[in-house]
């Protein structure tokens, strides 16, 4: 069924990440690498353009009340296997993904599914008017869960199948002859990890990669410099932020989150650290979406943030912020994949320390299982995508709702999480704008979580021999059917 491409020789291209896996496993693989590597596929996709839902793997769908959807399957895809991609495959998927992922159970709210041929009807538990959208999620990818080695080699839609899988190092993928959106000119391609910006950037200098995902900012003006290397810096919908951990004491305190707030120099971040690849975040969505909040000016630098210290009782003694003689100390998160992250963390810690704030800068691996399983921190910095399908409703759920996979905070505000729940049952998008806007709003004047920065993607690549690489903003789409080499 598939081609005997090596990277030997043939048509091949070496894609080098800026975060590695352990695991191919699409439905609970946090990196993303099955769909990202061209494995695996979804029911539908993102276009980018018209910040919309598109068709992908379901060529179409209806679900008029909400909670009852009929979607309609591509009838000529088949496995990497040979075998037919039908509704009873599909079911069978989606069933493993909400076993195994919890996450996903409360994101998709899924109560009953049926497959009939190429048709699926699903139920959701209440009315979910943007369940389509949440189907653009890479861990609800399709495969054939008859085939068990979920870890090393899933078995997929996509235009490359897995050839062999090095974890935390390498996975070898090629060409899957009988893909259904026609098949790949490349034989394969290597798509390697490495969390260390600038030896991303060496690598493609060296010319031992021909793809570099994120390269170290510091190096642009070097790989710009070469010949036959092009950066693009591509505008996304994530945002570095400062996630605060509102189980913890002095965090409780909203005039000390607005102090720790108030203590973020953000236009100094964007041009120091991210040397302009980048704008400032006031909220967690981009400015030009159209449910962002328009936010008042607020007071910011050593003097605000003292000012807010002091109305949580704190005071400045002999260079230390105290409170009933205790130092105010904060464990802060950070995670060396995101080469950027360390460094804002650094800018952070110094600053608190001019106001007699103490910093621990603490380095972890995966900051989603850390997070979740340990209340030892107070802040950490994390970037997340806050609108990849263009709707708000994903990151509010994620984050802000009490069952948020990505609710590291420990939130648990009722009020919030009743506009949360009213979005998840609201149709009409003008609505859905308010309600998203409505949360925003609630997030900022309670200052859970800070938000730093609005970053840029940057992608550096050898143009004299890639063809058709398109960087992406919701990053989830990068080996694809189209990539080629001159």
């Amino acid at each position: 069924m598939q081609s005997s491409g090596d990277s030997a020789g043939g048509k091949h291209i070496q894609f080098l990440y800026n975060f590695s896996t352990n695991s191919l496993d699409p439905h609970v693989d946090s990196s993303y690498v099955p769909i990202r590597a061209g494995i695996t596929e979804t029911l539908v996709r993102l276009d980018e353009e018209n910040l919309t839902v598109a068709p992908w793997l379901a060529e179409s769908w209806e679900g008029e009340d909400g909670v009852n959807w009929l979607i309609k399957l591509r009838e000529d895809v088949t496995f990497h296997n040979g075998k037919k991609m039908d509704a009873s495959a599909v079911k069978g998927s989606l069933e493993r993904a909400l076993t195994e992922n919890v996450a996903l159970q409360n994101a998709l709210k899924i109560d009953q599914i049926e497959a009939d041929g190429f048709t699926l009807r699903i139920s959701t538990t209440e009315p979910f008017p943007e369940f389509i959208s949440e189907l653009v999620n890479p861990n609800v990818s399709i495969i054939d869960v008859t085939e068990e080695d979920y870890v090393n080699k899933p078995v997929g839609t996509g235009p490359f199948s897995v050839k062999s899988f090095k974890p935390g190092s390498k996975v070898e993928v090629v060409r899957y002859n009988d893909y259904w959106d026609g098949a790949s000119n490349l034989d394969g391609v290597t798509f390697s990890f490495n969390e260390d910006a600038n030896a991303r950037s060496l690598a493609l200098e060296s010319g031992q990669v021909d793809i570099v995902y994120r390269p170290e900012v510091e190096t642009l003006e070097n790989l710009e410099a070469k010949e036959n290397i092009k950066v693009e810096s591509v505008g996304t919908f994530r945002v570095h932020q400062l996630t605060m951990n509102l189980e913890r004491e002095s965090l409780k305190d909203l005039n000390v989150r607005k102090g720790v707030d108030a203590l973020i120099n953000r236009q100094d971040i964007v041009d120091n650290i991210l040397l302009g690849h980048g704008e400032p975040a006031e909220g967690p969505f981009l400015p030009s979406l159209p449910f962002a909040p328009t936010y008042e000016g607020r007071e910011t630098g050593e003097d605000a943030a003292l000012n807010y210290f002091e109305k949580a009782g704190y005071k400045l003694n002999n260079g230390k912020m105290e409170k009933d003689g205790k130092q105010l100390s904060f464990v802060l998160l950070t995670y060396p994949a995101r080469a950027d992250l360390p460094l804002i963390a650094q800018v952070l810690q110094s600053d608190a320390k001019k106001l007699g704030i103490n910093i621990e800068i603490r380095q972890i691996d995966t900051p989603e299982e850390y997070m979740a399983s340990n209340r030892d921190w107070d802040l950490a910095t994390y970037s997340n995508l806050t609108a990849p399908r263009g709707d708000a409703g994903y990151y509010l759920n994620a984050t802000f709702h009490p069952k948020g996979a990505l609710n590291f905070s420990g939130v648990n505000e009722p009020e919030l999480t009743a506009i949360i729940d009213e979005l998840n049952r609201t149709v009409e998008q003008e609505k859905r704008d308010q309600l998203s806007e409505q949360a925003a709003d609630y997030v900022d004047e309670h200052r859970i979580n800070s938000f730093i920065l609005h970053p840029s993607t940057l992608v550096a690549y050898d143009e004299s021999k890639v063809k058709n690489w398109v960087t992406t903003r919701s990053e989830y789409y990068m080996i694809t059917n189209k990539l080629d080499v001159k």
